[in-house]
């Protein structure tokens, strides 16, 4: 292969003093994409990527085989009100997730197709609530990927308007009132009332009231807090309680209060008594129709525990435990079965074992454990819900390795679980063999890890046959990596590759002292798990470090810059996706500002040391044989941007003396969320050509 001429940038001698640290940034013009040196720059880089894509065999297969993968579409769970149900369902050509109605004469409507409303295919559906008696239908939009969601509500049954539109509602939940003439939800301020930089920030809960101008919306919560707060709103079925829950930036644990909208006070001047205030854990509560609190907590329990109390007396001296914390499992959800079918009153209760979800059923009054649910096969399920005013069924989602996500339905009546929904197509899957393994990291801590592989592979034959291998990771925000149906992941393995998903520190998999195990100070554990992943793959005889390809994206884009960077001789190739790379000055960025109680803080000595520690874009070697990389970056994320992306890229292309080609992949007009199909299918055959050319796997046809 002959070199590769990478365009020369100008290095620039900029240079930090920080505590004692003299911290050089000589890329800190392709911070601004506006600048002419970064325009410029930025033309050559996509020139580089048509000339090295030219090279990538058998791209048209990877377009081919995940459209087929990704045909079947999808559908949700509902949501009900009353006799009426609300779900997204996509069809496998459709491009966006369409939200329907079902009616209670049964017939079916849809209520909005992004794709309808926008045939550029740019405007996302963010998020949806009906109101209490399903008439009316508060959702969000957006455009271009930028995740800045526009609040409007539609009537149900004329598919009107009513409502809006209201701005600087991202990440916005709407808790209805009954009767549906009002709504609590979050706002960000105006940007002429917040100092500059700070536009993302600085929101607040206001009382709505349908039709009237928001510029008169009553204020009810957040004057005076950390500006990098974000609110959580919700309001129990009878309208009695308002919850109100506030977290700094994405920091594991929140503040949390109710109000009885029944007193005097009414629902513009709700009186918030605290549940919890300025302790170290997460805590969520939820009024049930017997008028108990439930309370979901990690307070005590990283793994969490259920508890009640009166609404009345919600602190915690006052909580009894319901279901309390297992010594392994993570409880993840629950669902109240009380119709007046039953005999007694069930509670529905999700879990996660090691990553794997099970259910189960309890006595609603005393938490007793009466079974053990059968799940559909060794997977994930999400999305556990009940009926507002009650019944004897639940519903939730169902996917794993080789099956595509449906919706089943537990009767507690028969005490038997059943298919409610399935996607609306059919896809042929490929045969595959699943492992779940353990390994030990650097520190002897056991992590788990779910290696795919050809069905057709004998285990004597596994370590005779190393295999171009794509290791998968995320290690953060406490997100677990449960088992899902990925078209990329099928699409590797079935051409003959192994595809694993690590379970690292920092996130959820085995509760919230993992997460913690893996943030601030503690984030080099995540880095160690994930090179320890590496080691077994190889080690395992799955594959060798000339043929592993390691993937992430956003934190988990942070995890591979990382390793590349630490380790660049143990990985062939890398696909780093929306990342994190800087840490010195993520803050300045997008939402950066609320990830520091993840990450840490530049602007403190000693958490500047963890950060400058691992940071990427501050070890970049000279003279280093890095392996290829490709960065995907996307012009409209606001949510990490993508300037960390370009940075490193110029950095690692002058400093490598590798034949494997560094290069960046820039998309317009998209962001870190959601995208149309055809979107998800270019980037996933982009990744797959990219990665198969560099690690040596050859797709069928090619």
């Amino acid at each position: 292969m002959p070199d590769i001429r990478y365009p020369q940038p100008p290095r620039l001698d900029v240079v930090d003093e920080l505590f004692g640290h003299r911290v050089a940034d000589p890329y800190r013009y392709l911070e601004d994409p506006a600048d002419p040196r970064t325009v410029r720059w930025s033309e050559q880089q996509e020139r580089l990527l048509a000339e090295q894509s030219a090279e990538w065999v058998g791209r048209g297969y990877w377009e081919r085989r995940v459209t087929e993968l990704l045909a079947a579409g999808g559908v949700s769970t509902p949501s009900w009100r009353g006799e009426r149900q609300f779900f997204l369902r996509r069809e496998g050509d459709q491009q966006h997730a369409v939200l329907l109605t079902v009616d209670p004469d049964g017939s079916e409507r849809v209520l909005i197709d992004p794709a309808q409303l926008d045939p550029t295919l740019r405007t996302t559906l963010d998020a949806w609530q009906p109101s209490k008696e399903g008439d009316l239908l508060a959702y969000q939009l957006s455009e271009s990927g930028t995740e800045e969601s526009v609040l409007r509500v539609m009537d149900v049954a004329s598919g009107e308007i009513v409502d809006g539109p209201i701005d600087r509602t991202r990440y916005s939940p709407v808790a209805w009132l009954p009767g549906g003439k009002a709504y609590y939800y979050v706002r960000r301020l105006a940007p002429e009332l917040v100092p500059a930089g700070e536009e993302q920030f600085h929101r607040r809960v206001w009382l709505h009231r349908v039709g009237t101008d928001p510029a008169q919306d009553t204020l009810v919560f957040g004057e005076g807090r950390v500006h990098t707060e974000y609110y959580g709103v919700s309001v129990s079925r009878d309208g009695r309680w308002l919850m109100v829950s506030a977290s700094e930036g994405t920091a594991p644990r929140n503040d949390l209060w109710i109000a009885d909208l029944s007193s005097a006070d009414g629902p513009d001047r709700p009186a918030l008594t605290v549940v919890q205030e300025q302790v170290d854990a997460q805590t969520g509560v939820h009024v049930g129709r017997d008028g108990r609190l439930y309370v979901l907590t990690d307070r005590d329990a990283p793994r969490n525990r259920l508890a009640v109390a009166d609404p009345a007396a919600p602190t915690a001296e006052h909580w009894t435990d319901l279901v309390g914390e297992d010594p392994e499992a993570v409880l993840d959800g629950f669902a109240i079965l009380d119709g007046p079918q039953l005999e007694r009153p069930a509670l529905l209760v999700s879990w996660t074992r090691h990553a794997v979800s099970e259910l189960t059923l309890h006595d609603l009054e005393s938490g007793t454990l009466r079974e053990t649910v059968r799940l559909p096969g060794i997977g994930s399920i999400s999305g556990v819900v009940e009926r507002p005013e009650g019944g004897h069924e639940a519903w939730f989602g169902y996917t794993d390795h080789v099956t595509v996500g449906s919706v089943h339905r537990f009767d507690a009546l028969s005490g038997t679980t059943s298919l409610w929904a399935s996607p609306p197509g059919t896809v042929e899957v490929p045969a595959v063999r699943t492992a779940h393994v353990s390994y030990a990291s650097d520190d002897g801590t056991v992590v788990r890890m779910f290696v795919l592989s050809p069905a057709s592979d004998l285990p004597a034959d596994v370590a005779d046959r190393p295999r171009p291998t794509i290791l998968y990771g995320y290690g953060g925000f406490g997100l677990p990596l449960t088992p899902a149906y990925s078209a990329t992941a099928l699409a590797w393995v079935e051409s003959g590759g192994v595809y694993a998903v690590a379970g690292l520190r920092g996130g959820g998999e085995q509760g919230e002292d993992w997460h913690r195990a893996g943030m601030l100070g503690e984030k080099h554990h995540t880095f160690e798990d994930f090179h320890a992943a590496a080691r077994y793959l190889v080690d395992a005889g799955f594959t060798t470090p000339e043929q592993l390809s390691i993937n992430g994206g956003s934190n988990g884009g942070l995890l591979v810059g990382v390793a590349l960077t630490q380790r660049p001789e143990q990985y062939a190739a890398v696909v780093c996706s929306a990342p994190l790379l800087d840490m010195v000055r993520y803050e300045h960025f997008g939402l950066g500002a609320t990830w520091n109680v993840e990450y840490g803080s530049a602007a403190d000595p000693e958490q500047l040391e963890w950060l400058l520690s691992y940071s990427p874009y501050h070890h970049v070697r000279e003279g280093v044989a890095y392996p290829a990389v490709l960065f995907t970056v996307f012009d409209g994320d606001t949510r990490v941007d993508p300037m960390h992306g370009r940075k490193l890229a110029a950095a690692l292309q002058h400093a490598t003396v590798s034949e494997r080609p560094v290069l960046l992949r820039t998309e317009r007009d998209v962001g870190h969320g959601a995208r149309a199909l055809n979107r998800t299918v270019a980037l996933s055959a982009d990744m797959l050509a990219f990665t198969a050319r560099w690690t040596g796997l050859t797709p069928p046809g090619s």
